[in-house]
């Protein structure tokens, strides 16, 4: 019985040790279990913040690469514009230079001042045998359709382009003036009647009026091939004013009518000029009776300015 409850008691003690062992054990490798569990916890924050970090900064690099790739496009930019700028402000030095070191040249002269003077012939002459006073013959009874002419004109240059629809073809507004004689008739008022002097004697006067007559011109000109020596010319119709020196038998003086003409000039040098024109100048109807339609030919000596 004793050795049986020494026994229990053995075992019971055993029991306590063992139950404080583990207890001691428990308590020991708790805290170090939960320590181990912190220690992984930190691990982990401290990996994610560090991850974090090198997201930041990877990004933060990206932005800087991305604001140098920009710096750098713009300097790339600048610096070709900078390029751009300085060739230009070569090439206008060389063109300065060249411009410097050529000679002065006259600019184009396409303006034109000419004296010209030629033949002339009325479809009709004043005078007539027939009837003394035909056609305006009563002051003159010219019988003579041919004369002579001279005189001046100035042609303005309007473009050479013929207002955009040709090239190479000029427009000018000829102004000109013409002096024309075509020889001399009876005054047929005084000629062959008597005319009562002081001593009641009769006379005759034998008094002759030149037919003289002076034409002014307003004429559209249209000049072929701008730039050569040789230009051929055409006036499709001009304005013609034509005034006589011996008044008609009505003792009219002036009359409109128009011009058709056409020509050629040769600059032989240095902007002098030669030239030659044929014309045709109609009137609607006669001045009160004396005719002035009729044909010219001449010749002209120009200077373009």
């Amino acid at each position: 019985m004793g050795g049986t409850t020494m026994s229990f008691t053995n075992t019971k003690l055993a029991l306590g040790v063992a139950a404080a062992t583990l207890t001691m054990a428990g308590a020991f490798i708790a805290p170090q279990a939960q320590a181990a569990g912190s220690s992984a916890e930190r691990v982990a924050d401290a990996a994610a913040r560090k991850t974090e970090a090198l997201e930041a900064q990877m990004q933060q690099m990206a932005d800087q690469m991305q604001a140098m790739q920009a710096e750098l496009s713009r300097v790339k930019s600048s610096s070709a514009s900078s390029t751009a700028a300085n060739a230009k402000v070569q090439e206008l030095d060389q063109w300065m230079a060249s411009v410097k070191s050529t000679p002065a040249q006259a600019s184009a002269k396409d303006n034109l001042v000419a004296v010209r003077g030629g033949w002339q012939a009325l479809d009709h002459a004043r005078g007539s045998t027939v009837f003394p006073t035909h056609n305006g013959a009563f002051l003159s009874n010219n019988q003579n359709n041919e004369g002579f002419y001279f005189g001046g004109a100035f042609d303005f240059n309007v473009n050479n382009d013929l207002f955009g629809l040709v090239d190479d073809t000029s427009f000018a507004i000829e102004l000109g003036i013409e002096y024309a004689q075509y020889g001399t008739g009876a005054n047929t008022v005084s000629s062959g009647y008597y005319v009562p002097s002081l001593n009641a004697t009769a006379i005759t006067d034998d008094t002759k009026a030149t037919d003289a007559r002076l034409r002014i011109n307003a004429s559209p000109k249209i000049k072929f091939m701008h730039g050569s020596k040789f230009r051929p010319w055409l006036i499709p119709v001009g304005l013609d004013i034509n005034i006589l020196g011996v008044p008609s038998n009505a003792v009219s003086v002036l009359n409109a009518g128009m011009n058709f003409g056409a020509g050629a000039e040769y600059d032989i040098f240095r902007g002098i000029v030669l030239g030659s024109d044929v014309r045709y100048h109609y009137s609607t109807s006669k001045l009160d009776g004396t005719p002035t339609d009729g044909f010219s030919a001449g010749g002209y000596l120009g200077f373009k300015f």
